[in-house]
């Protein structure tokens, strides 16, 4: 069943994520807020892929532009998947 959540991640440039899944599987990602042009491409590649493949891909990405220098958009999306995976629906 398509379910679409919403995750607004911090320390980051993006303000919120909405991302629809289907089966387990990421179906399409709207990032507002971000680096546009780096935000559509990752994504555009996170679109038909398994939940957990986009998060081994993604999780522990760093931006020295995070306000932590630790963090990043692919990072928040890493961790937005994880929670949603928890059974956290909407942040």
């Amino acid at each position: 069943m398509e379910e679409t959540f919403v995750y607004h991640p911090k320390n980051v440039c993006s303000r919120e994520f909405r991302i629809t899944v289907d089966d387990g599987i990421v179906k399409k990602v709207l990032v507002i807020g971000g680096c546009a042009g780096n935000t559509q491409g990752v994504s555009r590649l996170m679109e038909g892929r398994k939940i957990e493949d986009v998060i081994a891909l993604l999780k522990g990405i760093k931006c020295p532009g995070s306000r932590t220098h630790v963090d990043s958009c692919p990072n928040q999306i890493a961790l937005a998947l994880e929670h949603y995976l928890e059974g956290g629906k909407a942040d």
